[in-house]
């Protein structure tokens, strides 16, 4: 198939345009190189296609979308530091973009699936959260909330194309995903956290270190992504991809120096040092991923100590 991958220079596109490729297929990526990089797509020389421009852009975008067989859409404005630096526009890429995206896959009658994300649930207490949970977000002045609101806006985007126009769409949600070429640039735990290790660095864990998350490797995103598309009964579903194992930041960082086998140390940083005004955070955020696992019989292989060998290979070959 030709495939299109929005943000396909990005950490998870560049991963799954291995696997596209890997089985056949023709990857066509389009990047704005926002948080993209080239580094994670040159190795990529054969049946691969690399279209530098904006989702923002309608007339590219539908140009893309009309020539191809399957949809990835996961070009997005991601990360708290990102969001909370640049708001407007992340709410512009995240809502205008997404909606070019979408209709153009409406209009052109192509399967879809778009990436959402565990933000959507804001800060619920509720764990683990199932995909019908309520959404619990704070206020408005509290920016970081923004990319919880536009991706939420996109996923509510999906179901009224696919009632309106019979669009073929699935939903992802993805938990905490990580793993080699991840960037820790815009405030991503994992690499920051092995970074510093590599170095023997102190390791920097903003707040008290109680908050906990589950991660999961990309290489199991990548399978589950790949899954949810090729059954139909998936249409106008979402699912949860995530991990199991929940950790808390200094469980995760404790683990880091065991396994790197770092000198570093810990050092907690409040988070009005940490980030911009507008940041809040949640004390857990935990997957249920009952419904993946009964559609497709999906589970992560990849645990917590695979994670951190990977990633930390990666930096310390980069």
């Amino acid at each position: 198939m030709r495939v299109l991958i929005t943000g396909g220079a990005g950490f998870i596109g560049s991963h799954l345009a291995d696997a596209l490729i890997a089985r056949g297929d023709q990857v066509v990526a389009l990047d704005n190189f926002s948080t993209g990089s080239t580094a994670n797509i040159k190795h990529l020389t054969k049946n691969f296609e690399l279209v530098e421009g904006d989702i923002r852009d309608t007339k590219l975008v539908q140009d893309l979308v009309s020539q191809a067989d399957l949809v990835f859409h996961l070009a997005a404005a991601v990360g708290v530091s990102l969001i909370l630096e640049s708001p407007i526009e992340s709410i512009s890429t995240n809502i205008f973009g997404s909606e070019n995206v979408l209709l153009a896959a409406a209009q052109f009658k192509k399967r879809i699936l778009i990436a959402s994300t565990s933000e959507i649930y804001g800060k619920g207490v509720k764990q683990p959260l199932n995909e019908l949970d309520d959404r619990v977000i704070g206020s408005p002045q509290k920016l970081r909330w923004s990319y919880s609101d536009a991706k939420a806006i996109d996923e509510a985007m999906a179901v009224a194309l696919h009632h309106k126009s019979n669009l073929q769409v699935t939903t992802a949600r993805l938990f905490n995903t990580v793993g080699p070429r991840q960037s820790s640039r815009y405030g991503m735990v994992v690499p920051r956290f092995i970074g510093a290790a590599v170095k023997n660095t102190p390791i920097p864990v903003y707040g008290n270190g109680n908050q906990t998350r589950v991660f999961c490797h990309i290489f199991d995103v990548v399978d589950a992504l790949l899954q949810l598309v090729a059954t139909d009964k998936t249409v106008n579903e979402v699912y949860n991809v995530g991990g199991i194992g929940e950790i808390s930041m200094t469980e995760l960082a404790n683990k880091v120096v065991e396994e790197t086998k770092s000198q570093s140390t810990i050092e907690y940083i409040p988070y009005e040092k940490a980030y911009a005004p507008g940041f809040e955070d949640m004390e857990r955020r935990v997957p249920d991923i009952t419904k993946i696992t009964s559609a497709i019989n999906w589970t992560p292989q990849r645990d917590l100590s695979r994670i951190i060998s990977d990633v930390a290979a990666h930096i310390t070959n980069s």
